[in-house]
């Protein structure tokens, strides 16, 4: 098993948090892919979708993440960045 899915699996052991992530991760990459895909098809006023899918993934998964105790992973590069202590894994 890869090193970065075994660090993966030991901050999402909660299955609560596990199953919001399974639902959460495909939601913000499916923002992104949209986001693109309007952005060719100059479809500014569709703007909301990929804003709310994007929220509500990072929302899911903040709630894991609260679920389990620990900092996201975004979290921690910024207080890594900012010398503050952080929370991988509870």
């Amino acid at each position: 098993m890869p090193h970065w899915l075994r660090h993966w699996l030991d901050r999402h052991q909660s299955p609560a948090s596990f199953r919001l992530h399974l639902l959460g991760i495909p939601l913000t990459i499916a923002a992104v892919v949209l986001a693109l895909m309007q952005l060719a098809d100059s479809r500014w006023d569709l703007w909301w979708r990929p804003v709310v899918l994007l929220v509500v993934g990072y929302l899911l998964q903040g709630i894991g993440h609260r679920i389990e105790g620990n900092d996201m992973g975004e979290v921690i590069l910024i207080k890594k960045l900012l010398g503050r202590p952080y929370v991988a894994v509870s």
